[in-house]
């Protein structure tokens, strides 16, 4: 498993330093930004990761960018700090999965507890994130063909009505059934089906379809 990473976006530069500055003393691994987009410009290494995010930032501010990482898919704990906190405030960003929101001025225990605290949430979702990236991989591999006999496949048409639907004849689908459950690695329609819950592709009805 690759180091983990505690990514500091704060604009104030003597905290962000001191806050650099202590988790490195403790022998965490830190990178920094000043801002949210150059956060969100800059290529990070896979990895286990948390965020420590200040509330109030020039542009993208600390809100919205947690909004945006939970769009893009990016479940990255989150660590708020702010010098004006609200209960507004608060509520939306612990509902929006925040770790932890700490007031300016805190204890550096108390700070370095909440980092290790969201450390250790990300890296006990690694494994199974990392499983699901190869899955979301193998996906990707699929014929377009391929994924519209999955979608009849999987919500358990045979494969002469998936056929028919399809405007194919059975020994089609049955061929590219065989390939889909090569690609995908797996051994068994149940397999199969607990593959498409896993990859979002389930649609209202039943009905299997990428959403």
């Amino acid at each position: 498993m690759p180091v983990p990473t505690v990514h500091v976006i704060d604009d104030d530069e003597s905290m962000r330093n001191a806050m650099v500055s202590l988790l490195r003393s403790v022998g965490l691994q830190v990178a920094a930004y000043a801002a949210a987009d150059a956060f969100l410009q800059q290529p990070r290494e896979a990895g286990p990761s948390c965020l420590v995010l200040d509330i109030r930032l020039p542009g993208t501010d600390g809100l919205d960018l947690q909004a945006e990482l939970n769009r893009l898919g990016m479940t990255m704990p989150v660590v708020f700090i702010t010098g004006h906190g609200t209960i507004p405030m608060t509520v939306r960003a612990m509902r929006a999965g925040a770790v932890e929101f700490l007031t300016k001025p805190f204890s550096p225990s108390d700070f370095v507890q909440a980092v290790r605290t969201a450390l250790e949430r990300d890296v006990a979702a690694w494994p199974a994130r990392q499983e699901l990236d190869g899955l979301r991989a193998r996906y990707a591999l699929l014929s377009p063909r391929e994924r519209e006999v999955l979608t009849h496949v999987a919500a358990g048409s045979m494969n002469k009505v998936a056929a028919a639907r399809l405007g194919v004849t059975e020994i089609t689908v049955k061929v590219h059934r065989r390939r889909i459950m090569e690609k995908l690695e797996l051994r068994s329609v149940a397999d199969l089906v607990r593959a498409t819950e896993r990859l979002g592709l389930r649609a209202p009805g039943g009905d299997y379809t990428k959403v």
